[in-house]
């Protein structure tokens, strides 16, 4: 198995060539003869990073959509211009409905467009397919959904919301999913933002392979705008569940990094551009 970074946060090199980094995330693997292709993130740049890190796009046999917000997905529609046949996995409860809301005095909120966008999911309806529950997309690797409840509580929290049927209401991550890789070393999971937090995620996954071990996580943990003692005590349960290895970056942030890192020790390590991991 062999997964490259090709966007992420923190630019790096490759060679002698500078890797560009933005605000969002996008993973390139290799599996048991498959190409793989973890989200698209926030422009043409992960097109860019592939390029000079001699990853072809063109030979990638499955796309897929961590969830529906544009850092993950803005780069869509280059990716479907570079590739012709590879399908691109959404989880059903996906759409261009998501919002980061904010709270203004006493009862207004103003909402901000975050999601998938407009008009992209009908312009490459024939690439798209929509997972539903657990789903298997290729000899020893799944999609999973969150099954954890009162997520809503979490989207309440990092003030993020969907609209329907004209009304919003807190994201429960129904459109979220996981990646995950069957291994000999143990499941490997990936899951870019974690919003229904990393720690419900290792225990959905636990719950749904109960005969497997859960080797690693990796991902944005979405931590970069909670306080110190949040972090910590996040950390503390991550470290009894057990993982092995622990890969972050994007949302998770450099305060929460340091954190982790603290309690976690050399089990967590940081993400960035260029980065590559083999099994």
């Amino acid at each position: 198995m062999k997964i490259q970074v090709l966007i992420d946060n923190i630019a790096s090199c490759c060679g002698s060539r500078k890797l560009f980094g933005e605000w969002g995330l996008s993973v390139y693997v290799e599996f048991e003869g498959k190409r793989y292709l973890l989200d698209t993130g926030a422009s043409h740049l992960f097109a860019k990073n592939a390029g000079v890190m001699g990853v072809d796009l063109s030979k990638v046999d499955i796309g897929i959509l961590s969830h529906a917000h544009f850092d993950h997905s803005d780069g869509m529609a280059r990716f479907f211009a570079l590739n012709k046949n590879a399908p691109f996995y959404l989880r059903k409860g996906a759409g261009e409905n998501c919002y980061h809301t904010y709270k203004l005095i006493g009862c207004f909120a103003y909402h901000e467009y975050i999601g998938i966008h407009k008009g992209l999911l009908k312009r490459f309806a024939d690439r798209i397919r929509f997972a539903e529950g657990d789903m298997q997309i290729a000899p020893n690797v799944y999609l999973v959904p969150h099954k954890t409840p009162g997520l809503e509580a979490i989207g309440e929290r990092a003030h993020l919301s969907v609209k329907e049927n004209g009304k919003y209401r807190y994201d429960s991550f129904d459109h979220e999913q996981s990646l995950v890789f069957d291994t000999p070393k143990g499941l490997f999971v990936m899951n870019s933002c974690s919003h229904g937090g990393a720690d419900n995620i290792v225990k959905e996954i636990e719950a749904t392979f109960p005969d497997k071990n859960i080797y690693a996580i990796l991902g944005g943990f979405h931590l970069f705008r909670y306080k110190d003692e949040v972090v910590r005590a996040f950390a503390e349960r991550l470290r009894e569940l057990d993982v092995q290895k622990i890969y972050t970056g994007h949302c998770t942030g450099n305060r929460a990094f340091e954190i982790l890192h603290e309690v976690l020790g050399d089990r967590a390590e940081q993400m960035r551009c260029g980065m590559t991991i083999e099994l």
